[in-house]
């Protein structure tokens, strides 16, 4: 019988990058956030990470192996909990491209799914990976949250049509959901259909519903200038957009639009002086709905993947090889994700 709340798990990332690194510091500067968490991961790895932290004078980190998720409890405050794979490679260049850092940050990615899909964890918290590693590794897809898809379909049993995911990124003041991922921009404009923006609105009224506690106000976006004025720059909003949110709200879904893309994410941005019109805005592709949230600040932004039939958060930066293994790399949104991954395994 258990005793004690499930653990999350934070994967090392690539180990290359700054991952290792912002993991460490996350458990050396906010103990009482990570109180319950454990790094998955290489532990020479990790233990080098704790070490380039040195050089600012910061307090020395001490590392715990652990064999299971559970005994992450028996942990003290301010120490690094590593349950380490067998197989991974050890310590990698900083700030170089390889198939064996790509492997290694796939297989703790893999590790952390299987273990949240079979209910032994809360959910997983993702230090980021670089794409160009993981597919020097071999691995066929592009990304977490593709990786993450498959792995859920597999377990579930079902074909990866029947997972759909999509990806969300949120901030206090802005969230967002993308129709289209990690694709080339012409097939992100042909992804704009009828069928995957309506999805795209079920997914995102189901999971905000969820962690809101009410029915999310969601704004849509155009996909072309002005949305596209009438029809005056491309015809997408009048014969795909609008009729998807049309049959979205049939299902009492609170979808509103197609609005202009250039000021809706201002509409929907909340402060403390302006609260925002809505509670997200669906973005018809990957950079137009995530340049508003990192512009307001990549250090708030935190990376949920919706859909899955698990937890899953990252933060919003990518592995920043220039500055690997410096000991400068911000943890801030490393600590947001935990935090909103605690809200959401709640």
């Amino acid at each position: 019988m258990r005793t004690s709340p499930r653990s999350l798990a934070i994967t090392q990332g690539d180990p290359a990058g700054i991952g290792p690194e912002i993991v460490a510091k996350a458990f050396r500067d906010a103990p009482e956030d990570l109180r319950g968490c454990f790094a998955v991961g290489d532990l020479e790895t990790l233990r080098r990470a704790a070490a380039c932290l040195q050089p600012l004078g910061a307090p020395s980190l001490p590392l715990a192996s652990i064999t299971h998720p559970d005994e992450v409890w028996e942990v003290p405050p301010r120490c690094l909990p590593v349950l380490s794979l067998p197989g991974l490679s050890g310590p990698v260049p900083w700030g170089q491209i390889s198939a064996a850092a790509g492997r290694a940050a796939a297989d703790c990615v893999l590790w952390a799914t299987r273990a949240a899909l079979r209910g032994e964890i809360a959910g997983l918290v993702t230090a980021p990976l670089h794409k160009e590693a993981l597919s020097a590794a071999g691995v066929s897809y592009p990304g977490h949250t593709e990786l993450l898809q498959a792995e859920a379909a597999a377990h579930e049993g079902v074909p990866l049509s029947a997972m759909p995911v999509r990806m969300m990124l949120a901030s206090d003041e802005l969230r967002t959901v993308l129709v289209s991922i990690h694709v080339a921009l012409r097939d992100a404009i042909a992804a704009v259909t009828h069928d995957n923006l309506l999805q795209t609105l079920q997914i995102t009224h189901a999971a905000l519903s969820r962690s809101l506690g009410h029915a999310p106000r969601i704004a849509v976006a155009g996909l072309n200038p002005h949305a596209g004025e009438g029809g005056l720059f491309g015809r997408e909003e009048i014969e795909v957009i609008a009729p998807a949110i049309a049959a979205a709200r049939m299902l009492g879904i609170g979808a509103q639009g197609p609005f202009a893309p250039d000021t809706v994410f201002m509409r929907a941005r909340h402060t403390a002086v302006h609260p925002g019109e809505f509670d997200v805005v669906v973005a018809m592709y990957h950079d137009q709905g995530l340049i508003p949230v990192k512009y307001l600040g990549v250090d708030k932004g935190v990376n949920v993947t919706l859909g899955l039939p698990l937890v899953r958060t990252s933060p919003d930066h990518g592995t920043a090889f220039d500055i690997a293994g410096q000991g400068v790399a911000d943890a801030s949104s490393l600590i947001e994700a935990v935090r909103m991954a605690r809200k959401l395994a709640a």
